[in-house]
Formats: C-alpha cells, sequence, structure tokens
C-alpha cells in the first residue's frame, strides 16, 4: 500500500531525544503554512500527538482488536482526531510487548487510511518513530517515506543511534524512494559534536533547537508552541520550526552519507 501525492517524512532518533515534539510541533509549523497534514505516531505508548490534541488517543491496532480486526466497521472518526490547526492525528501503537511486529501496525494503519480515502486531501504525513531502528519493522514507515529526519543531540550517544539510522535508511533506499534529509539539533546549547560527524560522513544539520525550557513546559500543558504566549524563546523556537518546515516543503538534496564502523566513531567523538 504506497502513499502518493502526499509528501511524506519519517522521524527517527535515539529514545527521549524529543521526536514526538519535533514532530508535533513540525506538523503544527506546516499547518500554518496551509498544507493539510496528518501525523502517525507509531509508538505502544501512543503519546505522538499528545500535544496537538491535548489527550492520549486510542490506537489504530486496539480499535481493529475491538471490532476483531473486521475494519470495515470501522468509521475514519474511530480512528482519526482532528489536533491544532487542523492537523489530522493518528496513533497507529504496536504489538504487546515480546509479541508481534510494529510493520504489521504501520501496515494496518496506511491500509485503513487508504481504504477510506485519508490520504487522498492530504499534503504532508509524518511518521513518528520510536528509538533507534533495530529492526526491519521499526523500519516499516521508510517503505512509505520520501525523506527520513534524524533528530539528535549534541553528545556521543545521539550521534552514535544516528549513525545506526543513517545505515538503516541507507539499506532501504536501495528498494524504496527514501532518501536522508537532514538532521535536527535539538535540545543542544551548542552543535559542535553534531557538525563534526555530520562533515565526516556527509551528512547536514537543517535545524537547530537550543534547550529551552519553553519547550518542555509546552509539553507539560499540553500545547505545541504554536498554542503558548509570546516569550522570547518561543517565538524563536517558532521561527525555526517554521524555516524547517518551509525547508523540507521546497524539497532537500537527498543526501547519502556514509556511515562509520563503531571503532572508528568512538575515535571521533570519543568518551564522555
Amino acid at each position: 500500500m504506497k502513499i502518493e501525492g502526499a509528501k511524506v517524512f519519517s522521524v527517527y532518533g535515539k529514545g527521549g531525544i524529543g521526536k514526538s515534539t519535533t514532530s508535533s510541533n513540525l506538523s503544527a509549523a506546516f499547518s500554518k503554512l496551509g498544507k493539510r497534514v496528518l501525523q502517525i505516531g507509531c509508538d505502544p505508548k501512543h503519546d505522538s500527538t499528545f500535544t496537538l490534541t491535548g489527550q492520549l488517543q486510542p490506537t489504530v491496532i486496539d480499535i481493529l482488536k475491538s471490532v476483531d480486526f473486521h475494519a470495515e466497521e470501522l468509521r475514519p472518526e474511530d480512528f482519526v482526531t482532528e489536533g491544532f490547526n487542523g492537523v489530522q492525528c493518528i496513533e497507529a501503537g504496536g504489538p504487546p510487548a515480546g509479541t508481534g511486529c510494529g510493520g504489521y501496525v504501520v501496515g494496518q494503519t496506511v491500509k485503513l487510511l487508504k481504504q477510506h480515502h485519508l490520504l487522498d486531501d492530504t499534503d504532508v504525513v509524518i511518521f513518528d518513530v520510536l528509538g533507534d531502528v533495530v529492526c526491519g519493522g521499526f523500519a516499516a514507515p521508510l517503505q512509505h517515506a520520501d525523506r527520513a529526519v534524524i533528530v539528535t543531540a549534541n553528545d556521543f550517544d545521539s550521534i552514535y543511534a544516528m549513525n545506526r539510522i543513517i545505515a538503516a535508511v541507507q539499506a532501504k533506499s536501495s528498494n524504496y524512494k527514501v532518501r536522508l534529509a537532514g538532521c535536527v539539533a535539538n535540545r543542544s546549547r551548542e552543535t559542535d559534536e553534531v557538525d563534526r560527524f555530520c562533515e565526516t560522513v556527509g551528512f547536514k544539520r537543517i535545524a537547530h533547537m537550543p534547550d529551552f525550557d519553553a519547550i518542555r513546559r509546552s509539553r507539560l500543558k499540553k500545547k505545541t508552541l504554536f498554542e503558548m504566549p509570546d516569550e522570547d524563546d518561543i517565538v524563536m523556537a517558532r521561527k525555526e520550526y517554521i524555516r524547517l518546515a518551509e525547508t523540507l516543503w521546497a524539497g532537500t538534496d537527498p543526501l547519502a552519507p556514509q556511515p562509520l564502523e563503531d571503532r572508528d566513531i568512538f575515535e571521533l567523538l570519543g568518551f564522555d
């Protein structure tokens, strides 16, 4: 089941790095540019769209289970919630711990969207994917994406995870259209380590979100930055998200960085 007509982005990064916050604010930014946006959370804890909707919504897999997997009994409003500024929000969820595969959940979600023609009026689709890419299941959104965006911080562990994700995307790009767009340095005062890695492997930083407390507070208040008061830090962060959305919409060069071997990345960045 291919997604056609919309620009599709998959957001990856180390666990806890701020992928959901980045994805939700990026969705809000696209909506502010007048785009029709659909965000799909791909995490069992189903909190990707929390700041867009102000609530935890049920997952596609739980809803399918409630109708004994008879998808024809479902209506769009059963699994799609409208969030901030018209952003359509879906939580794909995931299989119970220790069973199943995340790839199945992504496949079922895209199948539902196609069956209900929910992609016909969509300009941008954002997949928010949990954690590091370590298996084919969690790499499944790459089969639909035009570009992959990696969220990182200016530290060894985050960049190490980014290196692994680059390798995964490069592997998928041999059979699918997905290419790397670049990385977002998140929650980082400096970007020197991220930039040094990018220069070494042939990658590119396309945004920088400093460690603003306002971003943390927005999540506690169940809001995107675009609904928060006009404080200096918030206004600055909003502008960066708008700039990132404009960059992605205009189209980024398809990057083909060469990931480092483990020994080489340790020698490049050293230990904390």
